[in-house]
């Protein structure tokens, strides 16, 4: 037990102390190490856990952490690989608040804060790219994933509500069998 309970914290403080740029663009890199080379998850079970860890309060590389290591080894897991990617962050925003009210009016940080910008952007839009492949996956989604890019692009609505919508078209789009699952399902009978 303590030795899975190390692989956890190992592997989720890995994650942590090696990405940038706030929970998305943590996604790849929690991908990478939970579904291809720990296989503690499969790629739907990610997807699903990446949509759990949005809609829930905190960090979403957080939240799964939390799911993936309660799922391995209880709760006592779930604690621990919460602390595996809390611990290395805490200790690096730590070190640069200390260190960033001394320099940050220097130009050099200043230019080093913008190149770490477009940085995060294209990691963010790699998560995006990987969840739009594989969570809309008919039109049905492509549909939901519209309507929620134009109401978030053009309206000032809270996330919250477009979760709240997009969950409960999910469901009712199930009920009536306009999903793609649905279809399968149909075929298979």
């Amino acid at each position: 037990m303590l030795s899975k309970l190390w692989e956890l914290f190992y592997t989720f403080a890995r994650v942590g102390i090696t990405t940038f740029g706030g929970g998305y663009a943590m996604l790849p890199i929690l991908h990478r190490e939970i579904v291809e080379k720990k296989g503690w998850a499969t790629e739907e079970e990610m997807a699903d856990y990446y949509a759990i860890g949005q809609c829930t309060p905190g960090i979403i590389a957080v939240n799964v952490a939390t799911f993936i290591g309660r799922r391995e080894a209880g709760i006592i897991g779930g604690i621990t690989a919460t602390l595996g990617q809390a611990f290395p962050c805490l200790v690096i925003i730590c070190v640069i608040a200390g260190l960033l009210t001394n320099f940050a009016d220097l130009e050099i940080v200043q230019n080093a804060f913008n190149g770490v910008r477009a940085c995060v952007c294209v990691l963010i839009l790699n998560a995006v790219l990987k969840l739009f492949k594989t969570d809309v996956v008919d039109l049905a989604t492509f549909l939901i994933f519209l309507a929620v890019l134009a109401g978030a692009a053009f309206t000032n609505l809270s996330p919250v509500l477009f979760v709240v919508v997009a969950g409960a078209l999910g469901i009712v789009l199930r009920a009536l069998g306009l999903d793609g699952a649905s279809r399968k399902e149909a075929v298979k009978k």
